[in-house]
């Protein structure tokens, strides 16, 4: 059994494993890392370190949000600068192994331009608990950070996710240490209550009225009951859920626990798909240490506090981040939703009440009990408190894990910590909520991130997926897309969602490929209202939002591709022709040699010509031409 005193010893095996005088290296090996070779990276490092008998450390971390930069490694000297390196190549392990030699060639290091390095310096921080230490570098001055606040993502890319003792060292556990001991169930709910915390899945209901209602039926019904953390994150290009657990997956058991001890769970289940092996595999190791510590299982730190937790593997089925489907599954059944009531605060898994929450919400609780509710919501506006994490991908110069506060207008997300669109390009618009959301137009740019005002365009917050378009996106093109995902995704139990969807979905294709009527639009309008109404969860009513937001901004691109048989944006491959332009080409035959259907002819020096029925608008022919004689139109 583990005491406070333990606690406190673990927290200084931590510190001095991460500043113990011994110079170390950290390579960041989240999957948008290891995708783009971080693991090759590390055994370099690991390789010639031991080769050479060097006296540091290769450690690994997990991921530190900015993925448009990976592989990124960061490299620290007791009384030097914490140095990050940006995009490496397993070829550069030399050069920094060297730089790690001694002082002066730590400062050479720091120098080399190239390497596209940007120094920080330790600032110390203080806890709650009063003793001070140095915690992490500020990586505010970076321009990709310097809009953000870290509370979800504090420890990600800073911390070796197996060990344990190096999260305990920067102040995890002591939350739950603190709600042991000098909190009732009572008044962490009501600390949760003042923090102004909401759910982080997407509906944003108050967290702790979540928890005061699951209380309310365990103290009026006592015996088994459940805290479940759904982490069936399913929307395309939205990771935020994944790499909390792949970096810092202790946070989430501590949120857990917590929650647990105020709401009366007896035991715990992470929902994880099975798509998220390293997220899964690091979730293990870390149940493993969490219970050899005692902050799971019997008399927990010492309190009259026992509880477990264990995962299950989901699917991948997209249906399942709706609560009921996700309780089906845990049960061993088809995961299809159930009508409520009763909800699952009355009868979740097993028929025992059950409490709900998402990675990012779990992963806040520890924070607001450790820091206290004030810290949490002077972030944010309005009723939006905290911070809100985002996977910002698509057509954007920066792309990566984004935490910013509440409140922050869509504008300076994008262009100011996202870096804008490259390429010179317009923005066009931007997707939130995945599947379930909507598309923001430029014209609505300065929106505020927060629940009341992103509801208001015809999207919602959804899980924190924001995929940017630029002017070469055709929004037709982005409404089928989603509309395609959530009509595979649909359990086909509503006739509205099965049948509805699948008819939306063939009237846009008929619309790309300049096949549609102006009849059509109202149509689609219908359906969309008719599905709302008709589906039972959360999938079927808001599978229509993308198509009916792209149809409010932008109704005449799809006028466009109806009446006139174009699309503006130049995508739809039915509705454009290539063409070369005889006075500019050089006849240099680089395009006829990338043709992968052999449309292009021509003799060397002379203009080439295109096929326009053999073509197949595959772009190659663009990509490669020297002088930009081919247009498309």
């Amino acid at each position: 059994m583990k005491t406070q005193t333990d606690l406190g010893t673990l927290r200084k095996e931590g510190l001095s494993h991460l500043f113990n005088g011994k110079p170390w290296i950290s390579v960041g090996l989240g999957t948008c890392g290891i995708g783009n070779g971080a693991d090759e990276v590390f055994q370099a490092l690991q390789d010639k370190a031991t080769a050479e008998k060097l006296d540091l450390r290769i450690r690994q971390v997990g991921c530190f949000g900015f993925c448009a930069a990976e592989p990124m490694v960061m490299a620290y000297r007791p009384g030097k600068p914490v140095l990050m390196f940006s995009e490496v190549r397993a070829s550069r392990a030399q050069t920094l192994l060297r730089g790690m030699a001694d002082d002066e060639a730590f400062d050479k290091l720091a120098k080399l331009a190239e390497a596209k390095i940007e120094s920080w310096d330790f600032r110390t921080h203080s806890l709650n608990f009063g003793q001070a230490y140095p915690f992490l570098p500020t990586w505010k001055e970076l321009a990709f950070f310097k809009g953000q606040e870290k509370l979800v993502l504090r420890d990600c890319g800073l911390i070796d996710p197996e060990r344990i003792e190096e999260y305990v060292g920067i102040g995890g556990y002591f939350g739950l240490l603190k709600a042991l001991s000098t909190m009732t169930p009572d008044s962490i709910i009501e600390e949760l209550k003042k923090s102004g915390l909401r759910g982080r899945g997407g509906a944003g209901f108050p967290s702790w009225k979540k928890w005061r209602i699951m209380r309310d039926n365990v103290l009026a019904k006592p015996g088994e009951a459940y805290v479940v953390c759904n982490a069936d994150e399913g929307d395309p290009g939205a990771f935020m859920d994944r790499s909390v657990l792949e970096s810092d997956p202790h946070s989430v058991l501590e949120g857990m626990a917590i929650c647990a001890y105020a709401i009366g769970a007896t035991h715990g289940i992470i929902y994880c798909r099975a798509e998220y092996p390293l997220a899964i595999k690091h979730l293990n190791i870390a149940l493993k240490q969490a219970r050899e510590r005692g902050f799971l299982g019997e008399r927990i730190l010492g309190k009259d506090f026992s509880f477990d937790m264990y995962i299950k593997e989901g699917a991948g089925a997209f249906v399942c981040g709706e609560e009921t489907a996700l309780i089906a599954s845990i049960e061993g059944k088809r995961g299809t939703p159930r009508p409520r009531p009763p909800f699952p605060a009355q009868s979740g898994v097993w028929g025992k009440p059950t409490n709900i929450n998402n990675v990012e919400t779990l992963a806040n609780v520890a924070w607001i009990i450790q820091n206290g509710a004030g810290a949490f919501n002077r972030h944010g506006i309005g009723k939006s408190r905290g911070t809100k994490v985002f996977a910002l991908a698509g057509k954007i110069a920066k792309g990566g894990l984004v935490e910013v506060p509440m409140g922050m207008p869509l504008r300076e997300v994008i262009f100011d910590v996202g870096g804008g669109i490259p390429g010179g390009k317009a923005f066009k618009a931007v997707q939130m909520g995945g599947p379930s959301g909507g598309c923001i137009p430029a014209t609505l740019l300065d929106t505020p991130v927060d629940y009341e005002s992103i509801n208001a365009t015809g999207a919602i917050m959804g899980s924190g997926g924001m995929i940017v378009m630029d002017e070469s996106t055709c929004v037709v093109d982005v409404a089928k897309f989603f509309l395609s995902f959530t009509q595979r995704e649909s359990c086909g139990k509503c006739p509205f969602c099965r049948i509805g969807t699948k008819r939306m979905l063939e009237i846009l294709e008929r619309i790309s490929k300049g096949e549609g009527k102006m009849e059509d639009l109202d149509l689609l309008e219908e359906l969309c209202a008719q599905i709302k109404d008709g589906s039972l969860c959360g999938l079927g009513q808001t599978a229509p939002n993308p198509v009916l937001t792209t149809l409010k901004y932008f109704r005449a691109e799809y006028e466009a591709h109806i009446l006139d048989r174009k699309c503006p944006a130049k995508a739809c491959t039915s509705l454009i022709h290539y063409t070369i332009n005889p006075a500019t080409c050089i006849g240099c035959t680089k395009c006829a040699r990338v043709c992968p259907v052999k449309a292009i002819s021509g003799s060397v020096k002379q203009p080439h010509v295109i096929d326009d029925e053999t073509c197949v608008r595959c772009g190659q022919c663009i990509n490669v031409c020297p002088v930009k004689a081919i247009t498309v139109e």
